[in-house]
């Protein structure tokens, strides 16, 4: 039996369609790089970024003479007139080093060197070809499996250490009877939304105000006030919609405050939008990981120990960690446990956060390891999981808030046909091409912060939310107007929804899944202090039924404050805003991670499974069925969450086959920088994606019940996939991207 804290909360109706759907298919909605206003259009000039062609070095000049006598140019910046900043790197959510033409130094290929300002776009981009830099190189450092030998700690981890250990890890694999020890590698990975990062920005006196494509509108605000160093209130930050972010939007990067710098020197409004190309490097990406992982085993399958240790590049700018080893920490109970993270420097743009940042590099690289531990060991890798399943958090050693993982194994192999699978490769063909099966543990943290919002009830029965969270595709705009009408028992579509101007109460980073978990007990509270509000104005109003009764006697329902002693006796909401001058009823609510949560852990879960055709002569791999099932609390809306999910499984299987950066070995540049080269999935690539929620509620999370899915659907697909090639194939590609030739010469 529930207690009473843990009281699951009133059903919330679901909208059946996205709230901004129509907006967006129909192009009334506006992206940040689409304003024109509060300023004249013929004011707004447009910027151009200028990159550096070598990875290291000095600029020992720039020759604008011919560009600065190009038509339409209005100024030019370069580190030999730009106004000096402030030099601190921004917070937050993580600190990254600018290139705001501070200094003449280079530090990678594509470093932004000037930025061209004219009256059109095509003015500024053909004055931007007519700068002659002088260079002074130095030698690079470029590569990281050739340069393995010169990894080491990084400066600053991040929130998890760089190293690991619990139990005795070689005690453990002395007395082990099956000992798998692989290398594992995931190649560099840009994020590539369909909206490029954009700006413009413009000033009002001494107050800046940008349109910004941004997963942080706060974030940016505070990081430009520290760049700028002007007060924040003087910043005012505007995103209403992103187009995909996945963690590049995640942080401040360098155009931004040149937009500003370029609009305070001009006296204009200036716009300036990344080409697609100018997205590999000044914005970041995923580094590559090599792992070397060790799992001993008794002859039951238990782990007796597990050892993972992990290089990846870094920029000789910025030690960015991607902690690759954080699954092999939690995801399965073990004896002993050693993990590793080191960085091999580079000059290359700093890494970031990427879609499920850790767990996606490293369920993809530890999923194989079991896999190839389950076969060594002659054992389903389904029981194999479920011999080494993690009752407690192993790596802090507490409670899990919920954990419903062996649910999703069952479900989404009995729906999978798992029971199918013939274990030994290359034993199921449908004419020319092998069939795999293949499957894996999904996995991602989970998170909520501190969130505030506020609620207004309007004449008419209509409703106000606004939060200053973001919208990036994910649904926030629905799941908002759904929890602020549940207060009130009232229509969602009566509900507008504010978000992505800082102007609004605070909430977190639309990143690390968080966004629904910590926004909606905001709402959740903003609407208890309204529904409050509203009971004392019935109670004092002689005219309405309710009067004189106690607050508490009052609940809300169908538009309708009502006695919860004799429900017949109710006030409409209409009626009562009427009769009280038509005047909005307002309330804010807060929210934060409860006092407890680090007695517990939360994390989301899921089970993945996979079926591949493989062409016997051409190795080309085409992936027939993806079967998940995932276990993420409460299930907030069926369109969205599912949106969320199948979109992250989509991109696991172009981690699995498709993505990856190639880096020139002399200059460090990232050859492949457009769509037509850096290889993501198409409709075509992308067979049956059959997804479901177990939708049981995590209380002991946050009051909602749910917790965040926007990454966790990548998490376990591309091993997935990898583990059905090699149930096809026989090969075992320990390498991704895995391609044909890679099939072919295994």
């Amino acid at each position: 039996m529930m207690q009473a804290a843990e009281k699951a909360p009133k059903p919330v109706k679901q909208l059946d369609h996205r709230y901004e759907g129509i907006s967006k298919v129909t192009g009334k909605i506006k992206y940040a790089g689409e304003f024109s206003e509060p300023f004249a259009k013929s004011d707004l000039l447009y910027a151009y970024l200028v990159q550096s062609t070598i990875p290291s070095g000095d600029i020992v000049s720039i020759d604008r003479a011919a560009a600065d006598n190009s038509a339409g140019v209005v100024t030019i910046l370069t580190p030999f007139n730009a106004p000096k900043l402030s030099q601190a790197p921004p917070q937050p959510p993580a600190r990254r080093n600018l290139s705001l033409l501070q200094d003449t130094s280079v530090s990678y290929n594509g470093q932004p060197i000037a930025v061209v300002v004219a009256r059109s776009l095509d003015e500024a981009k053909s004055a931007a070809a007519l700068l002659k830099v002088k260079y002074a190189p130095k030698p690079a450092k470029i590569g990281l499996k050739n340069r393995l030998a010169e990894a080491r700690w990084p400066k600053d981890p991040g929130k998890e250490p760089a190293g690991n250990h619990r139990g005795d890890a070689q005690a453990g694999f002395s007395k082990a009877t099956v000992i798998i020890e692989n290398t594992y590698i995931t190649p560099i990975q840009h994020h590539n939304p369909m909206e490029p990062h954009g700006t413009i920005a413009w000033w009002d006196g001494p107050k800046l105000n940008v349109y910004d494509s941004t997963q942080y509108i706060t974030g940016v605000r505070q990081s430009l006030a520290k760049t700028l160093n002007i007060p924040v209130d003087f910043v005012h930050v505007v995103d209403p919609v992103v187009g995909g972010g996945f963690g590049s939007k995640g942080s401040m990067w360098s155009h931004v405050p040149l937009c500003a710098m370029a609009a305070r020197i001009t006296g204009k409004p200036v716009k300036l939008i990344l080409e697609r190309e100018q997205m590999f490097g000044p914005v970041g990406g995923r580094p590559s990981t090599v792992n070397k992982i060790k799992l001993g085993a008794s002859a039951d399958g238990k782990l007796l120990a597990m050892q993972q240790d992990v290089v990846m590049n870094a920029s000789v700018m910025e030690d960015f960690v991607e902690h690759a080893e954080g699954p092999t920490k939690n995801l399965y109970m073990s004896s002993a446990n050693s993990v590793s993270a080191k960085i091999v420097e580079a000059n290359l743009g700093v890494s970031t956060f990427m879609r499920a940042p850790g767990e996606a590099p490293g369920t993809a690289v530890l999923e194989i390891a079991m896999d190839e531990l389950a076969e060594k060991l002659n054992m389903d890798p389904v029981q194999l999981r479920l011999v080494n399943y993690a009752e407690t958090d192993p790596s802090h050693d507490r409670p899990w808030t919920s954990k419903n993982l062996k649910d999703c194994y069952q479900q989404a192999a009995d729906r999978f046909g798992w029971s199918k699978r013939n274990a030994t490769p290359r034993s199921m063909s449908d004419g020319n091409a092998w069939i795999g099966y293949g499957m894996a543990t999904a996995t991602y943290p989970a998170n909520r912060s501190a969130a505030m919002a506020i609620v207004r009830l309007l004449p008419g029965g209509r409703m106000f939310v606004g939060s200053g969270t973001q919208d990036l595709g994910t649904g926030t705009y629905t799941i908002m107007a759904q929890q602020a009408a549940a207060g009130l028992g009232i229509d969602p579509t009566l509900v507008e929804v504010k978000l992505g101007d800082s102007t609004l109460p605070k909430a977190p980073v639309s990143g690390g899944s968080q966004s629904s978990a910590s926004v909606l007990p905001a709402i959740q509270d903003a609407t208890s202090q309204l529904k409050l509000k509203l009971a004392d104005l019935a109670i004092a109003d002689a005219a309405s039924p309710l009067h004189g009764l106690k607050t508490l006697d009052i609940d809300a329902k169908d538009g309708k404050l009502f006695n919860r002693n004799n429900p017949t006796q109710s006030d409409t909401l209409t009626d009562l805003i009427a009769r009280n001058g038509n005047k909005p009823v307002e309330a804010t609510g807060s929210a934060e991670p409860a006092e407890s949560k680090d007695a517990m852990s939360s994390q989301s879960w899921g089970a993945v499974f996979a079926e591949v055709a493989v062409d016997k002569d051409t190795h080309m791999v085409k992936v027939r069925r993806i079967v998940a099932t995932y276990d993420i609390g409460t299930l907030l809306n069926q369109k969205t969450g599912h949106n969320q999910l199948m979109g992250g499984i989509v991109w696991g299987i172009s981690f699995a086959l498709h993505e990856e950066a190639h880096i020139d070995s002399v200059y460090g540049r990232v050859v492949n920088e457009s769509l037509a080269e850096y290889h993501v999935p198409v409709n075509a690539d992308i067979g049956t994606i059959d997804v479901s929620t177990l939708n049981i509620p995590d209380l002991k999370f946050n009051p909602i019940g749910s917790r965040g899915i926007g990454e966790i659907g990548i998490t376990g697909t591309a091993a997935a996939v990898a583990n059905a090639i090699y149930n096809a194939t026989g090969k075992r590609i320990r390498e991704y991207p895995i391609t044909p030739d890679k099939i072919m010469l295994a």
